[in-house]
């Protein structure tokens, strides 16, 4: 965890619901179906939970998902924030350039991060 702490950027939620809506920012949960059933997630997220990422992820798989370009800006949310450091770190590892971890989806919520069920 100290090493995905380290290589990936901390967003605060407050921070991150300002990049609703730019553009550029996608948002990821990378949680699994039954969290997010649970709770809700960031309103347009791409749900891959976090033992895809490597298949989605890469642009040689037949399960590539096209919205990850290694120029894209993303940014990662969990239950807590570990999985999301680590999934961050995965995609940095991939060569991923611009990806920040934006916590747990309670801080997003208390933020008044707009929701999806």
């Amino acid at each position: 965890m100290d090493e995905a702490n380290a290589v990936v950027p901390r967003l605060s939620a407050e921070d991150a619901v300002k990049l609703v809506g730019d553009g550029k920012t996608t948002f990821i949960d990378v949680r699994d179906s039954a969290a997010i059933a649970q709770s809700g997630t960031v309103a347009g997220a791409l749900r891959l939970p976090r033992g895809l990422l490597e298949f989605v992820a890469d642009d040689q798989s037949p399960m590539h998902n096209a919205a990850l370009t290694k120029d894209g800006h993303f940014a990662l949310i969990c239950g807590a924030g570990g999985q999301a450091a680590l999934a961050g770190k995965t995609m940095i590892d991939m060569g991923f350039k611009n990806v920040v971890n934006i916590g747990g989806f309670k801080a997003w919520k208390d933020a008044d991060g707009p929701t999806d069920d």
